[in-house]
């Protein structure tokens, strides 16, 4: 078996496109098709299917790619001692929430930088939910006690939720019988959108985003009172926290990997790091940390 069919494979397998793979690569999207193709050839029996998403592994995919990924460890490991290497290095691809990605995470991600300047990180922020089995990334960040129990889960943090207003408008808000609020579209899937739908039946919703930070930006300017992280409320200082009845429950943050990754130098270098961030922030992220007034 060609090794360099394989890293072409493990390529495509892990960037889901011809052109993401091109460009990790370096090498033309025909040369990877030609690989990959052979490849599957050779072992009679497909490796990938074409979806409009993109390439996802096949089960037999999965398989070769975890092989593939062994080998590639392992030489990493040859190089490493061979050159004298001290640190971790190469790419890991995490995916999680916009809202933790963009408003919480790629701010406090320097320190690790510094830390293991070889690892190449890769951030996925995408509302689909990523396969770490079948290889389409290497640790993720989730809300909510994960149901796979073939995966290595540690419980991270809490993410705890308040109410807030944009300080200018506090008052006459408040004031108000029913004040306008800021929220999800009306057939949005988050947990949060169904219980705002629930708990303001009657309420206008005055401006509506699938982002939580459009959100933030709207109640900031005036628009209304939002619901939000407290995590990510802290990055708005033109909102206040309110007192606005009750409260949805606390979203627990889970850190999930495949065992047979999480023992991967570069895979636990970045998986360890994340885990002692959210424990340092765990009170800002549980909201418990004092608040604006």
């Amino acid at each position: 078996m060609d090794w360099d069919d394989l890293r072409h494979f493990a390529a495509l397998a892990r960037h889901g496109s011809l052109a993401a793979a091109s460009r990790a690569l370096g090498a033309a999207r025909s040369t990877i098709a030609r690989r990959v193709e052979g490849l599957e050839r050779r072992l009679g029996r497909p490796l990938l299917v074409r979806t409009p998403d993109g390439f996802r592994l096949t089960d037999d995919g999965a398989t070769v790619l975890a092989q593939a990924t062994a080998m590639e460890e392992a030489a990493l490991v040859v190089q490493r001692r061979l050159e004298g290497d001290d640190g971790p290095k190469g790419p890991v691809r995490l995916t999680t929430s916009r809202s933790l990605a963009h408003g919480f995470l790629v701010d406090r991600m320097g320190p690790l930088h510094d830390r293991h300047p070889g690892l190449d990180v890769e951030f996925i922020a995408e509302t689909r939910v990523l396969s770490l089995s079948r290889g389409e990334a290497d640790i993720a960040i989730r809300l909510g006690r994960p149901a796979d129990s073939d995966l290595l889960a540690r419980r991270a943090a809490t993410v705890g939720y308040a109410f807030f207003a944009p300080a200018r408008k506090r008052d006459a808000l408040l004031s108000r019988e029913q004040p306008p609020l800021v929220g999800y579209g009306a057939d949005h899937q988050a947990a949060e959108a169904a219980w705002m739908a629930s708990r303001f039946p009657s309420h206008r919703f005055i401006f509506r985003s699938n982002s939580l930070q459009a959100q933030a930006a709207a109640a900031q300017v005036g628009y209304g009172i939002v619901l939000l992280p407290c995590f990510l409320a802290a990055s708005y200082p033109g909102l206040v926290r309110i007192p606005f009845g009750p409260l949805p429950p606390e979203r627990e943050v889970w850190i999930l990997m495949r065992r047979d990754s999480a023992r991967v130098p570069r895979v636990k270098a970045v998986g360890d790091h994340l885990f002692e961030l959210f424990r340092d922030e765990r009170a800002l992220l549980s909201g418990a940390q004092a608040q604006r007034e």
